[in-house]
């Protein structure tokens, strides 16, 4: 059987389908303005012609009002952009749907970087037995964050999800009705989600799309790999951010946190019963039925009331599941086996928790805290901290700590809301392992680590207020600038030179999860400088780790886009070499990314598959060499350039300036899309360190810029091209898979830049100097990736790819023009002597709703 090319499938599924339906969809009446679809082609066309004609947003829309619509009043022509803007948000969403609809038709499901792919390369290599062995110890762990980039309210997810399927089917009298409901509901949030809201969206993965394709995963090695029905490594597991996470979300509450692991164990237990009530239907043989009626009875109630002590442990649901197997083995000629095994295998994955709990919170925060409770425990005459602890030397303190045994059972003795919140987290972990098990809630993050102190401090303050001798948690030093990767393996190692922590390590199987943050790496030193720096950090942990015999598990907190560690991520992990510990791929999921990636029952089966080989390639593929000396130089050598280049430009004085008045960072704080606020400081004015990540990310996207996806990297390597040695960068580039993924991401960043909108800057007194930087090291960027790679277009390796952006970016174009209008009559606001508030307000308000899916959009950045 032939294949069509993987463009041509997409040209056929997705392309073609998206003409015919969007031509249903813009003819429906959804508003009293029934024009609005017949108006949006032609404005599309007028931004089309008028940016290849070099005229500037305002100009367009102008154009467009002058040409079509000179009968409108003012407030008319305002109406009518929001109503574009209401269009093209959906639009998104039918292209979505669409994409969603023909994932497995795109997709070869059983190609390369599937499990079938990777069993019958072992059989036909002669490598199952080694391939068994390594499955024993792998382990995949996504974990899902709250972190806000996805801008759908639930009630829209659940269309998305609908119209997949109707779509599937072409079931057209359905896709009308979903088209009508999609033009009703709205798609902005008139409130800030809660954390609690934020779990309760992310639970609904877990349940309809995580519950199911992990366990297709599951059993398929089970049957296909091991055959022999033995209970085996789980291999995928899933980590939760919401309800723990506080780092910088004061909304983050010790409840919070308990709520959320309860309707976690809810939502499994619910699983479960589902499973049996399924399974009841088919086991109807005498010494069977009665049983399974009775789990399915045991299973609703205990799923009513999670912590009901009337429920079945863990232990005691498996033990009967495994009697009645075997007694259907034996006497029922195992019928429905696979099914048992299934739930079996199910139960073997989520336990009772679901997904593990993580808590995080920042060192500052941690050191404040713990102050507090040292005086504390200083006025009570502690016998571990001596009156002078505060003046001792890093050294001593943590001497001090590894020994220190207080009990501070008494929370009320703190006045601090903070401390006291801290501190009861604290408690709250073991409240949720004595009820979800200990893998409820067994990590605990510090974010923004920088010392070894960092680390003993949440070490002992875990043990003096709930854990005493029995520490059942592992503590995660999170690294993420650059001189904190640079000191992470000097603080490990200080770490394991203490005995105390090193106890604690070969209790916990002689593992130490480490994780390292591509977000602010970027953001502190740009693209390529943040990925090397952690590539750099992980040979050294791991070598670190190696000497004391402890196995370190990297956990990388990566986001959607390249410059958040995002892009293609399982070529990373597949081009990692032997110097790199790779026992477990750990990454965070978030926003958009869950969607995009796992969001279907097929894209999420697929992209953990494409992970688990990734993680395998390194020990199965042809990735044994690790980097030549010369080629290291030549990497060592890009980085260090491309830092000091977006150094310079990150201390350019233009730099937070335009930010704040060119782009659209001040407005994602008014979108209400996550619980968090949308920066860290409490001052007024702009600070660079208080800027999160995503919305530093988000607003240059918005401004089609995408400079922490490649400012830096055409500099450094023209340093090269004009010493007539780009001949080295291309020998780097075909020899290190590594380095071919950071580029090939990088050209994602650069598609998806588009500069005519923006031109009409580099007019501008204040900034066009700026803009113009930016732009001359975008086109440097294009000119010497395409000569490194050989391509004669952007993406050129892949095709199916680069045409979903090209679409997804024609959709929003007008979006980007209205943005970008309202913006520039904001600035003339501004200016004005007077000031005219309510037109301000209004301007003010188009560019925090054209935000939304101009975001949705960009899904495939992930």
């Amino acid at each position: 059987m032939s294949v069509e090319p993987k463009l041509k499938r997409f040209k056929q599924n997705v392309l073609s389908k998206y003409q015919i339906y969007n031509s249903i969809f813009m003819t429906l009446p959804f508003d009293t303005i029934t024009k609005t679809g017949v108006l949006l082609p032609l404005f599309h066309e007028t931004c089309q012609k008028g940016f290849a004609k070099g005229e500037d947003p305002t100009t367009i829309v102008d154009t467009f009002f002058k040409k079509y619509q000179a009968r409108r009043t003012k407030e008319s022509q305002i109406n009518l952009l929001f109503r574009f803007i209401q269009y093209i948000e959906r639009q998104v969403v039918l292209f979505d749907a669409i994409e969603d609809a023909a994932f497995p038709i795109i997709n070869n499901m059983e190609g390369l970087g599937t499990l079938r792919n990777l069993k019958e390369t072992a059989n036909s290599e002669n490598r199952l037995q080694e391939l068994k062995d390594y499955l024993e110890e792998f382990k995949v762990r996504i974990v899902l964050t709250a972190h806000p980039t996805q801008f759908y309210p639930g009630s829209v997810l659940g269309i998305i999800t609908d119209l997949t399927e109707a779509i599937k089917e072409n079931n057209l009298s359905e896709i009308s009705n979903l088209f009508g409901q999609l033009g009703k509901t709205p798609f902005f949030k008139r409130e800030k989600p809660t954390p609690y809201d934020e779990a309760i969206s992310l639970i609904w993965y877990l349940e309809n799309v995580f519950y199911a394709s992990f366990g297709e995963i599951y059993n398929y090695i089970q049957q296909n790999i091991y055959d022999d029905g033995k209970k085996h490594n789980e291999i995928i597991n899933v980590g939760f951010w919401p309800g723990g996470d506080r780092d910088g979300n004061p909304f983050v509450k010790p409840d919070t946190t308990l709520k959320v692991a309860k309707k976690l164990k809810q939502a499994i237990l619910k699983k479960y019963y589902q499973d049996l009530k399924s399974l009841r239907r088919r086991l109807t043989f005498r010494d069977v039925e009665e049983r399974v009626i009775r789990l399915e009875t045991i299973m609703y109630n205990y799923s009513l009331d999670p912590y009901s002590t009337d429920g079945i442990t863990y232990k005691e649901l498996i033990k009967e599941l495994l009697s009645i197997r075997n007694h259907i083995v034996k006497e029922h000629q195992s019928l429905y086996v696979s099914q048992i095994n299934n739930l079996i295998n199910r139960i073997h994955i989520f336990g009772y928790h679901f997904a593990t709990l993580d808590i995080r919170q920042d060192s500052r925060i941690h050191h404040a805290v713990f102050t507090t409770v040292i005086d504390h425990l200083i006025e009570k005459g502690s016998g571990y901290f001596p009156k002078n602890y505060h003046d001792l030397t890093e050294a001593e303190q943590i001497d001090i700590l590894s020994k220190a045994n207080d009990d501070i059972d008494d929370l009320s003795v703190f006045d601090d809301e903070m401390v006291v919140n801290t501190l009861k987290t604290i408690k709250c972990i073991k409240d949720i392992q004595a009820n979800n098990g200990e893998k409820g809630a067994n990590r605990y993050i510090i974010s923004n680590n920088q010392t070894a102190l960092n680390v003993m401090q949440l070490f002992s303050m875990l043990k003096m207020i709930a854990f005493k001798d029995n520490l059942t948690v592992d503590v995660v030093p999170l690294f993420e600038t650059i001189t904190d990767l640079e000191n992470a393996p000097a603080v490990m190692e200080q770490l394991y030179s203490n005995p105390a922590y090193r106890a604690h390590v070969a209790k916990r199987g002689n593992k130490q999860t480490i994780m390292l943050g591509f977000s602010d790496g970027t953001k502190d030193g740009g693209y390529l400088m943040a990925n090397w720096g952690i590539f750099k950090a992980k040979e050294l942990l791991t070598e670190m780790s190696r000497k004391y015999d402890i196995t370190a598990i990297f956990f990388d907190g990566r986001g959607g886009p390249p410059a958040r560690g995002g892009g293609k991520t399982h070529n990373f992990y597949a081009s990692l070499g032997p110097t790199i510990e790779d026992k477990e791929v750990q990454l965070t999921i978030q926003g958009q990314t869950i969607s995009s990636n796992f969001g279907t029952l097929e894209s999420s089966q697929y992209n953990l598959e494409q992970l688990i080989s990734s993680g395998l390639f390194n020990r199965f593929g042809k990735n044994k060499i690790p980097l030549s000396q010369e080629d290291r130089a030549v990497m060592n050598d890009l980085a260090e350039t491309s830092y000091q280049t977006y150094k310079n430009f990150k201390s350019h004085p233009m730099f937070i300036p335009y930010l704040e008045r060119m782009s659209t960072l001040k407005y994602y704080a008014k979108t209400n899309i996550g619980s968090r606020p949308s920066k860290r400081g409490s001052s007024d004015s702009l600070v660079f360190s208080d800027l999160r990540a995503i919305p530093f990310v988000g607003s240059w996207s918005q401004l089609k810029q995408n400079v922490p996806g490649f400012f830096g990297v055409g500099t450094a390597i023209k340093a090269y091209e004009d010493r007539g040695e780009l001949n080295k960068v291309i020998r780097l580039y075909n020899n290190s898979k590594f380095f071919k993924t950071l580029l090939d991401n990088s050209m994602m960043s650069l598609t998806k830049s588009f500069f005519d909108l923006t031109k009409y800057m580099a007019k501008d007194k204040e900034f066009g100097a700026f803009w113009t930087i930016i732009y001359e090291e975008y086109l440097t960027t294009k000119r010497l990736l395409l000569k490194v790679s050989g391509y004669t277009e952007l993406m050129e390796n892949e095709p199916s790819g680069k045409a979903s952006i090209e679409v997804r970016e024609s959709i929003v174009l007008p979006l980007l023009t209205i943005q970008q209008y309202a913006l520039k009559k904001i600035q003339d606001l501004n200016k004005a002597e007077v000031k005219d508030e309510e037109q301000l307000e209004i301007f003010e308000k188009i560019v925090t709703r054209s935000l939304f899916g101009n975001i949705n959009a960009s899904r495939n950045s992930a």
